[in-house]
């Protein structure tokens, strides 16, 4: 049985809204092992250490990684969340703005959310009528 239209839409909507993460990620992450010198003065505007850049620029990589594979894309979202949350809290102790790194992390969820029925049967976002009448009955 083929999916109806709007659903096979919801799916590529969630994938595109699922690979701009993977993107950020992935060129913040190749941009950290290259180590170019406006990264270098951005982990320094940070407060963090030169020598944590090869190990945080692997864990991005890694965030994606595990967050592309749909078998293990719900891992990947919580690590992807839990790193933009790390993200977050530094922009707002050096003053910068945070809403970059939170909407990273909402984008996550939500394209996991259109692409994956388990996260929808984890998340119910709407139930109709019928439905709560049944459960009731």
């Amino acid at each position: 049985m083929e999916p109806n239209s709007a659903s096979r839409k919801k799916i590529w909507i969630g994938r595109i809204a699922s690979a701009i993460p993977v993107l950020l990620l992935m060129i913040s992450g190749v941009m950290k092992l290259m180590r170019p010198p406006a990264v270098v003065l951005g982990f320094a505007h940070f407060g963090y250490p030169e020598r944590l850049m090869l190990a945080i620029g692997a864990l991005e990589l890694t965030c994606a990684i595990i967050y592309a594979i749909p078998r293990t894309s719900v891992l990947g979202a919580i690590l992807v969340v839990g790193y933009m949350g790390g993200a977050t809290a530094t922009n707002v102790r050096v003053g910068d703005s945070w809403v970059m790194p939170v909407l990273i992390g909402v984008l996550a969820w939500f394209g996991l959310f259109l692409r994956d029925d388990r996260v929808r049967a984890l998340i119910p976002l709407k139930t109709s009528i019928l439905e709560t009448r049944t459960k009731t009955a």
